[in-house]
């Protein structure tokens, strides 16, 4: 019974760091904002032009669209690229 208890001690010492470093809840810095409201308004919002009756949709929106940009995986390239030439 006691060894059982110093494992369970012993582990939950070892787990409790990892649990600490899950947790992210750090404040975005304003560089980060200016990039999310850069991001955004590359999708289609602007604030200037906004009805405030619609600002909730407008925005969801835009989010929505710069959330499916950041998650594409093997999205198309709009640049080219050359592969080399034949060794001759």
């Amino acid at each position: 019974m006691k060894t059982l208890v110093q494992a369970v001690v012993i582990a939950a010492t070892l787990a409790a760091p990892v649990a600490v470093f899950a947790q992210s809840n750090q404040p975005l810095t304003r560089a980060q904002v200016r990039e999310k409201l850069v991001q955004i308004e590359k999708a289609g919002y602007n604030p200037a032009r906004s009805n405030p009756n619609e600002y909730p949709a407008n925005i969801q929106a835009a989010e929505a669209r710069v959330a499916a940009q950041n998650s594409a995986v093997g999205g198309v390239n709009n640049g080219s690229s050359q592969a080399g030439q034949a060794a001759r």
